[in-house]
């Protein structure tokens, strides 16, 4: 049987056929590749002389697959598979067929039930690797994509640095790959290995490189090109990473993981209704993924089609009992209410001995909602105090960086190191930036300014970080940064082309001709000084909230990617401490550049906070800007629920029932805790 490039299949089915028939085989073997309907009736013809030959009836299965027959080719492999238990060809033909139809989990047996007969089936590993993705478990799709990786090398020193990347040993297969590609500088098993260590390690910048080198070298490499696309995708390089996956989707346009890439690519730059369209198009040929379905979901939430989106996560709970995000993002709408059976779900699956710790924390926090939805506040918070202890461990924060950050804002970003720099910068005044503590009522602010006809809401875009981040020029996270002393040497020119840069990189998501756009990455208070170099004309809106309620409601978020200070009590507080101060100083050295918004206030006299508000921002009043809650437009945050009723006094209380837990984060917060709302004064240099 010759091999396809596609899906190599090492291993004959049943024995060596003489003669004529080994002829006939090899002949409808051959035609595969070129005519498979041929290849189909050149199998049949086979099996009319000789009924039920093994390798004949693999044939004709593999033609029909090749044909989109699929439900055909299974009637075949499925006793086929029972007879040929050995044959590793046969259990891969049917794994990819069940995969193709969606039944992930009999796919996953057939293909490792081939992998496990021929470890060296590259293209059984790849597809195990994709249906775990599909499935929801990262470890295991990475364990199986590594051994695909492994399993189409074959020198020495690549299958070292292969055994090395499986098991985890990351710094050795890194120098192996190295070594190796010091010799041989064009192979590129070696450059994608290299870009997967990378990947592994969070260098992703250096990923990209490496597989844009690997695909100069071999352009139809799809593996490589997957690669790339996820790691354009996963750096906030989306317009990038869809040319890539439209590139991928030319050669195989069935394949669900490069489907389920495109629709949350689409949502990453604001796609919401094409994003639908797609998640739609893909669970209708595969209706079997939950992890589908939960993103669906999340698409169809930040339309406000809220109870599609529930219907869509109890979808994902049914297929995938476990699968604790789906639970989170019920409970995640804040609006949502678990019911008795839920919570006896939850606690059941807690108690598996074989749950991940990812599905685990997602069922603490989850479950912490409900329990304190019921009253339950003493449990409710053991479920979110075990939930962030297990988040925690996985991140690794250090408060350390934020404080030394803020200190050095404090020395570097004074009165006269501004007016040194007057005029600077691009004078666009597009953007209007929300900055402060997620959870602070920001999403609150960007839902009343997006009511307004001249401002167009996006959301927390990447791209100010990304910036300082590039300015900062650390390759690993124990590299000094030269941020933000680098901003020292930037001349006018600079700073204008970083401004429009900015501006730039942030048209993807502007969808409307309007003025100004609404940017609310709240950590962006730690960039102040860069975003008044570059941008000087930008408005920024500080939005504040009591730091007992604003601590304890990040506390009890689960966050996507980022905020690694949320996981602590004692964390929470000093980063809300260095933000205390960190503004107070901006407000000494750049007075009336921000404006600051009081949750309280807002939700007391909300008509003169708003007026307020668009006056700092040069807008003329707009009536619709009282009605925000009747806007309709896309909102991704925890509060999409919440900002689509009117404004309410419920959260404003909310921390009072776990009083009794909040000792550290009360010690955290020392003297803003008494003093709040009253805004600190602070020493600056002149």
């Amino acid at each position: 049987m010759s091999e396809s490039p596609a899906r190599e299949r090492e291993t004959a089915a049943g024995g060596e056929p003489k003669g004529s028939l080994a002829t006939a085989l090899a002949h409808a073997a051959r035609l595969l590749e070129t005519d498979p309907a041929l290849a189909e009736a050149q199998a049949r013809e086979i099996l009319n002389v000789v009924p039920g030959q093994p390798e004949a009836l693999l044939l004709l299965a593999t033609a029909l697959g090749r044909q989109g027959q699929m439900v055909a080719a299974r009637s075949i492999l499925g006793p086929l598979a029972k007879s040929q238990t050995n044959a590793a060809a046969v259990q891969l033909e049917l794994g990819l067929v069940l995969a193709d139809l969606g039944e992930t989990t009999q796919a996953i047996a057939a293909l490792a039930r081939a992998v496990q007969l021929d470890p060296k089936l590259a293209s059984g590993w790849r597809a195990l690797g994709d249906q775990w993705t599909l499935l929801g478990d990262a470890a295991a799709a990475d364990q199986a994509y590594a051994r695909s990786i492994q399993a189409s090398v074959s020198d020495p020193q690549l299958l070292e640095a292969a055994a090395a990347l499986c098991e985890g040993r990351l710094a050795i297969a890194e120098r192996l790959l190295r070594d190796a590609l010091n010799r041989h500088p064009t192979d590129v098993a070696a450059i994608r290995m290299l870009a997967e260590t990378g990947t592994r390690l969070g260098r992703y910048e250096d990923a990209e490189h490496l597989l844009e080198r690997c695909l100069e070298l071999a352009p139809s490499f799809a593996p490589a090109r997957h690669n790339y696309a996820v790691v354009l995708y996963r750096q906030n390089k989306t317009a990038e990473a869809l040319k890539q996956i439209d590139k991928l989707l030319e050669t195989d346009a069935r394949n669900p993981g490069y489907r389920a890439l495109k629709a949350a690519a689409l949502g990453q730059v604001g796609e919401y209704r094409r994003a639908v369209v797609y998640y739609e198009s893909l669970l209708k040929d595969f209706p079997q993924h939950p992890k589908a379905w939960m993103s669906y979901g999340h698409t169809l939430k930040t339309l406000g089609r809220t109870k599609e989106g529930i219907a869509a996560y109890r979808k994902s709970i049914a297929l995938l009992p476990h699968l604790g995000e789906s639970y989170w993002s019920l409970a995640n709408l804040k609006t949502f209410r678990f019911d008795a059976a839920d919570v006896a779900a939850m606690q059941g699956q807690l108690q598996r001995s074989d749950l991940s710790v990812e599905d685990r924390l997602h069922l603490n926090f989850a479950l912490g909602k409900a329990l304190e939805d019921s009253g339950d506040y003493a449990e409710s918070f053991a479920n979110y105090d075990r939930a962030n202890a297990l988040r925690r461990e996985q991140i690794g924060y250090d408060g350390e960086e934020i404080s030394a950050l803020a200190r050095q804002a404090k020395a570097q970003f004074t009165a006269k190191f501004f007016a040194e720099r007057a005029g600077f910068g691009c004078k666009a005044p597009d953007p209007i930036f929300i900055v402060g503590l997620p959870r602070s009522g920001s999403t609150l602010l960007e839902q009343i300014l997006s009511s307004h006809s001249m401002v167009e809401g996006t959301m927390e875009l990447p791209d100010i970080i990304a910036i300082a981040k590039r300015l900062g020029g650390r390759k690993k996270r124990d590299d000094a940064s030269a941020y933000p002393a680098v901003l020292e040497t930037l001349g006018r020119d600079d700073c204008r082309a970083l401004g429009e840069e900015y501006l730039d990189r942030t048209r993807v998501h502007r969808k409307k001709a309007l003025p100004f756009f609404i940017d609310k990455m709240p950590n962006n208070f730690l960039h102040l000084g860069l975003i008044h170099l570059i941008l000087p004309n930008a408005r920024i809106i500080d939005a504040r909230r009591h730091p007992l309620a604003c601590c304890l409601s990040n506390f009890k978020q689960h966050f996507a990617r980022g905020q690694g200070f949320a996981y602590s009590l004692s964390d929470l507080g000093r980063y809300y401490a260095n933000y205390v101060e960190m503004m107070a100083h901006f407000d000494a050295v750049l007075p009336g550049r921000i404006h600051r918004v009081f949750y309280e206030r807002m939700v007391d006299d909300p008509e003169s906070e708003i007026g307020a508000l668009l006056a700092h921002c040069g807008l003329p009043f707009e009536p619709q800007c009282l009605r925000f809650h009747e806007t309709e437009r896309p909102v991704r945050t925890a509060s999409s629920e919440q900002v689509r009723l009117p404004i309410f006094s419920d959260g404003l209380e909310n921390w009072r029932p776990f009083e009794p837990w909040l000792g550290d984060l009360k010690a955290a917060l020392g003297p803003l805790l008494s003093s709040y709302p009253a805004v600190p004064e602070t020493t600056h240099s002149p």
